[in-house]
Order: structure tokens, then sequence, then C-alpha cells
């Protein structure tokens, strides 16, 4: 945590709030052995769920070996890496079909601190997804190359032109979902399978009629490997926002 930055209270035990932490992973084992007790202490009441796509690093291992000590970590290994927008889809219908109420789902490299959960459950109040936004009033990026804060701030502002979504950050998956909303989506109509899901899961909740906010985050940078997003993904992300757009226009 940041100096002189206020300690988050953590969210009490005794609410009767089911809240699923979601993280997707592919070789965070170094990250996750840090960021998971870190997420306990700010959200005991919480089950967090690890969706790993068979990490050579050993993370789905790393998370069988916490789950003897801590029943509350739950783990879905998959076959192999088959990209972030499926996984954040099963994490998603695994908070639906396990009856949470609220799925916050989250990287899992600390550049989503978990002090900010507490701000994004207290604003479901009024929404159905929360997003925790980097360009609202208050949000901040840290550690950043200025190519990288373009990329983001064109990738956000085509998917607000192509999805006519209203929100500032579509990009960004520190995000606190409603479940009984999330239960409405046709998941089979879901068409990215990498970082364009972040946008594309927007529009399908648009889609059933989902409020929406954004709380303030600072973005820090992972403190352990490397970043997974290149000019590739950006530039499918480019192309699946139009089909998208598309398929809205023509009533699909």
């Amino acid at each position: 945590m940041p100096p002189n930055e206020p300690e988050p209270p953590p969210i009490s035990t005794d609410a009767p709030l089911r809240l699923l932490i979601a993280l997707c992973t592919f070789n965070e084992r170094e990250n996750l052995r840090e960021l998971i007790p870190e997420i306990r202490r700010i959200v005991p009441a919480a089950d967090i769920l690890v969706v790993d796509d068979n990490s050579p690093d050993g993370t789905s291992q790393f998370v069988a070996e916490l789950r003897r000590g801590d029943p509350r970590v739950q783990l879905i290994t998959r076959e192999g890496k088959l990209g972030l927008g499926t996984a954040t889809i099963a994490a998603l219908r695994y908070g639906c079909e396990q009856g949470y109420e609220y799925v916050v789902n989250m990287d899992a490299d600390f550049s989503h601190p978990p002090r900010f959960i507490p701000d994004l459950v207290a604003a479901m109040h009024s929404a159905d997804v929360v997003i925790g936004s980097r360009y609202v009033a208050g949000g901040q990026i840290v550690g950043w190359p200025w190519t990288r804060k373009v990329m983001s701030r064109l990738i956000n502002a085509y998917a607000r032109l192509m999805l006519g979504l209203s929100t500032r950050d579509n990009s960004g998956s520190y995000r606190c979902y409603r479940a009984s909303k999330l239960k409405l989506i046709p998941w089979v109509q879901c068409r990215a399978k990498g970082y364009a899901f972040l946008e594309e899961i927007l529009f399908r909740c648009q889609r059933v009629g989902c409020r929406f906010t954004e709380v303030p985050i600072t973005f820090e940078e992972r403190r352990h490997g490397s970043s997974k997003i290149n000019w590739k993904e950006a530039v499918i992300a480019v192309w699946m926002l139009f089909w998208l757009r598309v398929q809205s226009m023509v009533g699909r």
C-alpha cells in the first residue's frame, strides 16, 4: 500500500452477502503467494476462485496446496492457455451456479490493489456492474509508459463509440457484477477469447439492462512477471468491437 494512504476497513465477516473474488491466471504463482493473503485480510468473508490455464510455473499446484489450509479458496484448472475471455466466463458462470450474490473480478498481479474491493462492493447498492475505474475523478495509473496510456485511451474511446457505452473505463477487468443479472446473459453468444471480452461483457450486460457505475482506483504495475497485453491483442479487440457493432445494428 502506498504511504500515507488510509488502511481500508475489512468487510464484516457477519454480513450475509455471498461474495466471490475471481482471479484468472497464467504464470502468476509468485503474485498469488502475496495476493491471496491480502485479499483474505481485506475481505475475510469472501470466497476466492482461481481459474488457471495450466500455468507452467505451477500456479495450479500452489493453489491446490493452499486449499488444504483454506477451503474457501477454489480452483478451476483448464487444459491450456485458452484466453482471458473464456477464463472470465468460466469464473462468472461459476459464481452464478454456486449461488453467489456478487462476483468481483480482478487481475492476479497486484495491478488491482485489493484495498479497493470494499469500494466496489459498497457501490453495488445502486448498480448491477461497478467498474474500478482509472478514468474517473480520483482514478490514476502508476508506472505505465506513455505508449500504453495512449493505447488504453484509444481502445476505451473506440469501445464507447462502437458499443454505445457511457462508462469511461471499459478495458479494465477490476469489476463487481451482480450474479442475478449475469444469469440473463446468453454466454453462447460471446465471441471474444482474449482481452476484447472485457468490452464485450459490458456490451452484454448493457443488453440485459444492467445499471453501471464507476469508482476510482489506482492502477499499479504488476509486482512479478510480465504483462501479457500487446499490440496484437489491441488489433483483435478493434476488430471484435466492430463486429459487435455490426451485429447489434442488424438485430442479432
